[in-house]
Parts: structure tokens; sequence; C-alpha cells
């Protein structure tokens, strides 16, 4: 694929959704981390459920930290590996009390210091808080890039790279979101919607002609 291909995607990508965000709700720095590391393995329709029971009774490190990790479990037991998830939660807010005066960094290496706290999460909170051109790669932007030809890779780690060597740079802040999104609703891993993509006629997936719309 070559840059005017990419740069045509996302001009039709910008063009449908101009302002892009995350679907998890939040309304602080510290409120996305904790939403991010709860999303692991969890939809953020769940994740978000769960938040807004915990986030009015506790949204700092020291709130959330009083609760304890069994308090913690009552808000957020509906969510996949919620134990885990809840000891982690614990141990990095007082990591952030401890080392950050209970403030989220905003570089990566403190970051990924934090329990719990992989790259992919880093990169979210990078991107969407901080607003820095990092690249999330979950599962969706990993199915996309490689299925469109826009950035493929055998790893999460060398697709990352590829789209932020790749995407062009007007559209790099916001192709994480674009992204995530279009492979959530449109190019689903099971059943792609390619007769509704808008970049149908841009896209390398050798099965698509298989989804194609017969002509009248």
């Amino acid at each position: 694929m070559n840059k005017a291909k990419r740069t045509e995607i996302f001009e039709r990508l910008k063009a449908a959704n101009p302002a892009p965000k995350t679907e998890l709700e939040y309304s602080s720095t510290f409120e996305l981390l904790i939403s991010v590391i709860l999303s692991a393995q969890a939809t953020d329709v769940g994740v978000n459920k769960a938040t807004r029971r915990l986030y009015p009774v506790a949204n700092t490190p020291q709130a959330i930290l009083a609760l304890g990790e069994g308090g913690l479990k009552q808000y957020i037991n509906t969510i996949g590996l919620y134990n885990s998830k809840a000891t982690n939660v614990i141990k990095t807010c007082a990591a952030l009390i401890d080392r950050h005066d209970g403030e989220v960094p905003a570089t990566r290496a403190e970051l990924v210091a934090l329990p719990g706290v992989g790259r992919k999460t880093a990169n979210v909170v990078l991107n969407t808080a901080f607003g820095q051109p990092a690249m999330a790669v979950d599962t969706h932007i990993f199915r996309v890039a490689n299925r469109t030809g826009i950035a493929p890779g055998e790893t999460v780690r060398a697709v990352e790279d590829r789209l932020l060597r790749l995407v062009p740079r007007p559209y790099l802040q916001d192709a994480h979101h674009w992204l995530i999104l279009h492979g959530r609703y449109v190019c689903k891993a099971r059943k792609p919607d390619c007769p509704d993509c808008p970049i149908l006629d841009l896209c390398e997936y050798k099965a698509k002609a298989l989804q194609e719309p017969t002509s009248p």
C-alpha cells in the first residue's frame, strides 16, 4: 500500500468521524488510567457500567486506596479478572501517591512502571490524555492494520512501529481511535461489513470481493 492510498483512507475516516474519542467514560486523566487498566479483556461498555458506580464514590488515588482491595472489588466485580485488576489498581494508586504526588505521569517509562500498566495501556493514556501520537495496538487495530494492508505485521509491536512510521502525519494523533472504531463496528473479526465500508475500494483484503454487493 502506498502513501497516497493511506492518506485517502484516513481522509475518509476523518470525514466520517472528525473528532474520534475513546468510548470509555472518564472525567480526569486518573479516571482514564483506571478505566484502561480495567478494560483489559473486557468491553468498554462493561467497564463504563462499573465505573459509573465507582467514580462518584472514589475517583482519586487517595479515595480508591481508602476503599481497599475488598472495597474496590464490590464496584468492579462485574468485570472479567476483577480480582487481579483490583490488586493492580490498589498498587497503582499507592505508587501514584508515593512516586508522583498523586498525579498520572506523562511518560511511557513511568506509566509502564505502574502495576497493571503495560505498553498498550500506557499508549492509550499518552495519546488520549496527553495528546501524544502514541499507537495502542489492540486486537481491533492489529486486525485492521493487517487485513487492509495499512501496516501489516506479525506482532503487536511490529504493527505499532509500522503505523507510527506509515500513517500520514496529519492523521497520526487520531489514527488510534479511527482504527479501533473501524475494527469494532465495520471491519469486525468474524464477519466484516465490507458492503458498508467507507474504504472498501482502497482496502487490500483479499477476501473482500466475497463481501462486495453484486451489481444490479
